[in-house]
C-alpha cells in the first residue's frame, strides 16, 4: 500500500491511499484535509488504477508541483516523489518495491557520520561521488592569511548583522540574510542543526531567492558525511552534471549548477550543523575562494550561534536559580521559627539542605499546657522530589495535630494521608513524639527510622528495642505502628539525627559514621541546645568543606 507523507513543522503524518482516487485539498470532504489558504478546495487527486498511481491538477490556483515541475495533465508517481501544493509538501512512498531498483534512501535513515536527518530534508544516496574542491578546518583567525580583504570583510559584516541577537530562531535566518547579501548569486540556503540527544540534522532555516521556488532541502549524504566526519568544507563546481547526482532525478530538476557545504563548529571543535548555499546561475558557478570564505563566514557565524545559545543557558540558569532561591525560602518557611520554651526542657534543631532544597523535616509545635508535639523525617530522595514531599509532608502533620493528640491515631492518619497519592518509591522515614509535661515522658511511633538516641544523665547511649520500629510512612496506609513511652529524667537528651549526619564526607572520602556520632552525643554536654549545636560543627568540621551529599538534620532535647 501507498502512502503520501505530510511533511510540515518538522514531524512526518502518512496518509494510507486506499481508494481508487484520493481527492486532496482544503474542503472537509477531501481524503486529504490541507490547512492552508493558498491550497485550493479541491487541489490534486491521486488515482490508483491497481499497479500504478497517478498525480493530476485539479484546476487549483497556486498549481500542483512534483519534483519543482508544474503538473501538466497526469503524471505517474515514484517512490519518494516530492508534491508541493502551495506551502505544503508531500513525500510518495510505495511500502513494497522491487529490490533490484536503486531508490533514494527514505528520511531518517543513518548516515556513516551516525546523523540522521528530519522529514524536511532529502538525501540522496551518491557513493560514487566526485568533489570537485574542499577547504580543511582552521581556526578563523587562521583563514584571513590569503585575500585577507574580501574574508574580513565578510566577517566583519556577518559580526556587525549578528550583533545582539539573543534568540536563536531569529539569528539563524538573519545569517542566511546575510549570506545572500555575500554571495549575489546564491539561489538557496539552509541551515542544519544536530539534536544533541537523537543526533537528527534539523533543518532550522532556509531562504529561497526566487519566490514560488521548490523548498525541499536535498543534500548529498557523502557530502554530508565528508563535512561531518572531517569537518571539511565541500565544494562542487557543477552540481547537475556531477557524477554524484546523475541517478538522482530530484537534483537534475533543479538544475544546481553549483554547492558549497560547510560545517558550523562548536567551541570543542566538534560540528554544531552545516551552511548549504547552491546556485543555478551557470556563468556564475561557486569557486574555491568563496568556500574558503564560507568556511569563514562560517566560523564566525558559529561563535555567534555559540555565544547566543550560551547567553540564553545563562539567562537560563540565572532564572533557574532565582526560582529555587524562592522555594529555598518557602520550604524554610514550613520549619518552625521558633521552638518551644517550656521551664524544665531545653529544645534545638538545624536543617542544611544538600542542594537548594531537600527532604529532611522536622517540625515543634505546643498542643496545650501539658503536651509538646516533636516531628522529624527524611524523605527518600533529595533536590526538588524530596522538598515537594516534604512540603506535603508538614502540612499533613499540622493538620492531624491540631484535631489529633495521641501518638497511635496521629501516626495513622498522617501514613494514610501520605499513602493517598503516593509516588512509588518516594517514602519517608518519620519520629512521631508527644511529651507530657506533667509527668515528664514522652510517647513515640518510629516510621523506619533509626532509633532516637537518648542519653543518660551519667553519659550512656539508650536505644529503643528493633521491634518498635515499624514500616517508613507513605509505603502501607494499614499498618499497625508501635507505640512506645519513656521517662524523662532529669539531665537527659534524646538525639535524632538524619542519615546525612553519618554519612557527611571529607576530601579523603571517609564518612562521619554512625559510631562517631554515637560516641560524640557520649561525650557532649548533657545540655541539649549545646549538645545538638556542637555535634553540627563537628560534622561540618569533618566534612572539611567537601559538599555534602545528602541533607543534614539534627533535633535534640531533653530535661534540664
Amino acid at each position: 500500500m501507498a502512502s503520501l507523507i505530510l511533511l510540515q513543522g518538522g514531524e512526518a503524518k502518512p496518509h494510507k491511499l486506499t481508494g481508487a482516487e484520493t481527492v486532496i485539498g482544503r474542503h472537509p470532504d477531501c481524503g486529504i484535509q490541507l490547512d492552508s489558504s493558498m491550497v485550493s478546495r479541491h487541489h490534486a487527486r491521486v488515482d490508483f488504477d491497481g499497479n500504478k498511481h497517478y498525480l493530476r491538477d485539479l484546476g487549483s490556483g497556486n498549481g500542483t508541483f512534483l519534483n519543482g515541475k508544474k503538473v501538466e495533465g497526469q503524471i505517474v508517481l515514484k517512490h519518494s516523489d516530492r508534491i508541493k501544493l502551495g506551502p505544503i509538501l508531500l513525500r510518495f512512498e510505495q511500502d513494497s518495491l522491487d529490490p533490484s531498483i536503486d531508490m533514494p534512501s527514505s528520511m531518517g535513515s543513518f548516515s556513516s557520520s551516525g546523523i540522521s536527518f528530519s522529514s524536511e530534508v532529502d538525501v540522496e544516496e551518491d557513493q560514487s561521488s566526485t568533489i570537485v574542491g574542499s577547504v580543511p578546518q582552521f581556526h578563523l583567525y587562521d583563514s584571513l592569511e590569503s585575500q585577507t580583504g574580501e574574508k574580513l570583510k565578510g566577517i566583519l559584516k556577518i559580526s556587525r548583522d549578528l550583533a545582539g541577537s539573543v534568540d536563536i530562531d531569529s539569528l539563524l535566518p538573519k545569517i542566511l540574510k546575510t549570506l545572500f547579501q555575500i554571495y549575489p548569486h546564491a539561489d538557496r540556503g539552509c541551515i542544519l542543526l544536530k539534536d544533541p540527544h537523537s543526533h537528527k540534522l534539523i533543518l532550522k532555516a532556509q531562504k529561497h531567492r526566487r519566490d514560488h521556488s521548490d523548498e525541499t532541502v536535498r543534500l548529498s549524504r557523502t557530502i554530508i558525511d565528508k563535512v561531518f566526519d572531517e569537518k571539511t568544507g565541500i565544494l562542487s563546481a557543477d552540481a547537475a552534471n556531477d557524477e554524484r547526482f546523475q541517478a538522482s532525478e530530484s537534483i537534475s530538476n533543479l538544475t544546481i549548477r553549483s554547492m558549497m557545504c560547510v560545517p558550523l563548529l562548536g567551541l570543542d571543535g566538534e560540528p554544531l550543523g552545516i551552511i548549504n548555499l547552491d546556485t543555478q546561475n551557470i556563468a556564475k558557478q561557486f569557486q574555491k575562494e568563496d568556500l574558503e570564505m564560507l568556511m569563514a563566514v562560517a566560523g564566525q557565524a558559529a561563535l555567534s550561534y555559540e555565544n547566543t545559545r550560551l547567553l540564553i543557558s545563562h539567562h537560563e540558569k540565572e532564572k533557574q536559580d532565582s526560582e529555587m532561591e524562592i522555594a529555598r525560602n518557602v520550604q524554610r518557611s514550613l520549619l518552625p521559627e521558633s521552638l518551644p520554651e517550656v521551664d524544665g526542657y531545653r529544645f534545638y534543631a538545624s536543617y542544611e539542605s544538600a542542594q537548594a532544597v531537600g527532604g529532611d523535616y522536622y517540625d515543634a509545635m505546643i498542643l496545650d499546657k501539658k503536651h509538646v508535639c516533636l516531628a522529624f523525617g527524611d524523605v527518600a530522595g533529595k533536590g526538588v522530589p524530596g522538598a515537594l514531599i516534604m512540603s506535603r509532608l508538614a502540612s499533613v502533620v499540622e493538620s492531624t495535630m491540631n484535631f489529633v493528640k495521641d501518638i497511635p491515631s496521629a501516626i495513622a492518619m498522617i501514613n494514610k494521608q501520605m499513602c493517598s497519592h503516593a509516588v512509588e518509591g518516594r517514602f519517608v522515614t518519620f519520629v512521631l513524639v508527644i511529651i507530657d509535661l506533667e509527668i515528664n515522658a514522652m510517647s513515640l511511633a518510629i516510621a523506619g527510622h533509626m532509633s532516637p538516641m537518648i542519653r543518660t544523665a551519667d553519659g550512656k547511649i539508650d536505644y529503643f528495642p528493633d521491634d518498635s520500629i515499624g514500616l517508613p510512612i507513605g509505603i502501607d496506609e494499614n499498618y499497625p505502628y508501635e507505640m512506645v513511652t519513656r521517662k524523662l529524667e532529669s539531665g537527659e537528651t534524646v538525639v535524632i539525627v538524619t542519615d546525612g549526619v553519618d554519612e557527611a564526607m571529607n576530601p579523603k572520602g571517609e564518612l562521619f559514621t554512625k559510631e562517631r556520632t554515637i560516641e560524640f552525643v557520649k561525650n557532649s554536654s548533657a545540655d541539649s541546645y549545646t549538645l545538638g549545636k556542637s555535634l553540627l560543627s563537628e560534622v561540618r568540621r569533618h566534612a572539611d568543606g567537601q559538599p555534602q551529599n545528602d541533607d543534614i538534620t539534627i533535633m535534640a532535647f531533653g530535661r534540664i
